[in-house]
């Protein structure tokens, strides 16, 4: 097969929230952008479902959030916890400083098929699917495209700045040569969906028993469910059984007794390894990497998608101007990174925090559990419920649209 050959401004690696996001950023400011993703569509199942507040407002700063809502999702305005018998609400969104004061549960896939959809309006904005970029192109030390693999042979990408933002298991920070900090996790999960009836809780939120942390999304239809299970302890389960993993779901959620022989085979539940780590330096000359490739998110509160988002807004406003000219420096690149740690490192820090002091200890612990008595307390108290609603729904410093429309 032969080797194309195109020249852009910017070439974003990863099709996710970050990259489709920023793509959308540039082209509406009239920077020319290549969009390469691997896969043919974005259908994959139990991907990151949850839009935070933060980035509904975005989407209201940029006149489309009506057209986005018009998508079927589900409005949650708090997150609550069962532990044992006993039951908390520990966030609330209503005090939330934005347009809507919920989170909106839509697949993923109608979330991206949305913002590619308004990026096409813009002409300097070109997406290609089935293109897995595979390695970098180098010159004099700097970074000037990359080269992937489509169904028609090897395509060349020359671009003034590549931006990798092609997940936790990013090709591109590998290529670069990239420092990760692996700051670990002490958990795993396992995503499995249940169908979901009118008598049901309504609730979306956790609920915890001796040695087992479940989570369930209302998704109206049906629950999307995270069974999270010690870190590395995925093939012990599922050589423990089926019949195993189905009566422990039952345990902890009694009223899925009458639907649980859905999951009908280990097909039926999805691991998803959990990271928590992040780049040293998210740059080189003619490179930066954001979302996941510069700091994959604990999936602990949801965030991950809402952070990517946040990364292109950032890198956006940062960026736009100088690839206009002509000319993406090395500090400017740095911007972004200074810009953006701020939020990365204290959101991780809070994961890491629950992870350490509640994820851990629930799922070592063998005799009866109730919820502490402080946090009884804490939960009681509205604007303690508002407080972590605003830490999970807005974030830490969130951003906002500068970038110009260029029409």
């Amino acid at each position: 097969m032969s080797t194309k050959e195109i020249t852009t401004t910017c070439c974003i690696a990863g099709g996710g929230p970050a990259g489709i996001m920023l793509g959308y950023l540039l082209a509406r400011a009239g920077v020319a952008v290549e969009v390469l993703e691997k896969h043919s569509d974005f259908f994959r199942d139990f991907r990151g479902d949850t839009v935070h507040p933060s980035t509904l407002e975005i989407m209201y700063e940029l006149e489309i959030l009506n057209d986005l809502l018009k998508i079927p999702h589900q409005e949650v305005r708090e997150l609550g916890v069962q532990i044992g018998d006993q039951q908390a609400v520990i966030a609330d969104f209503a005090t939330a400083k934005t347009k809507c004061k919920y989170i909106a549960m839509m697949p993923q896939w109608d979330f991206l098929n949305f913002l590619a959809g308004k990026a096409k309006h813009y002409s300097p904005f070109s997406l290609r699917m089935n293109t897995e970029v595979i390695d970098l192109i180098e010159e004099n030390g700097s970074i000037i495209g990359v080269i992937a693999n489509t169904p028609e042979g090897k395509l060349r990408v020359k671009a003034k700045l590549v931006v990798g933002a092609d997940g936790r298991t990013s090709i591109v920070r590998k290529q670069a040569e990239l420092t990760v900090e692996d700051y670990g996790a002490p958990m795993d999960v396992f995503w499995l969906r249940l169908s979901r009836k009118d008598t049901d809780p309504s609730r979306t939120g956790g609920r915890v028993i001796p040695g087992l942390l479940f989570a369930m999304i209302n998704r109206h239809e049906y629950w999307q469910c995270a069974f999270v299970i010690p870190k590395g302890k995925a093939d012990e389960i599922r050589q423990a059984g089926i019949e195993k993993f189905r009566a422990r779901i039952v345990e902890v959620a009694p009223f899925m007794s009458d639907r649980i022989h859905e999951i009908k085979s280990w097909d039926d539940v999805k691991l998803l390894t959990v990271k928590v780590d992040r780049l040293t330096k998210w740059y080189r000359d003619g490179l930066l990497c954001i979302g996941d490739a510069a700091h994959a998110m604990s999936p602990v509160g949801g965030v991950g998608i809402n952070l990517a988002v946040q990364d292109a807004v950032a890198a956006a406003n940062f960026l736009y101007k100088p690839l206009s000219e002509g000319e993406c420096t090395e500090e400017d690149l740095l911007k972004v990174q200074k810009w953006r740690m701020y939020p990365t490192r204290m959101t991780q820090r809070l994961q890491l925090f629950m992870q350490r002091n509640f994820v851990a200890r629930t799922l070592g612990s063998k005799g009866p559990m109730v919820i502490p008595s402080p946090v009884r307390f804490l939960t009681s108290i509205p604007a303690i419920r508002s407080f972590v609603g605003k830490v999970l729904g807005v974030g830490f410093r969130p951003e906002h649209i500068r970038t110009p429309e260029k029409k």
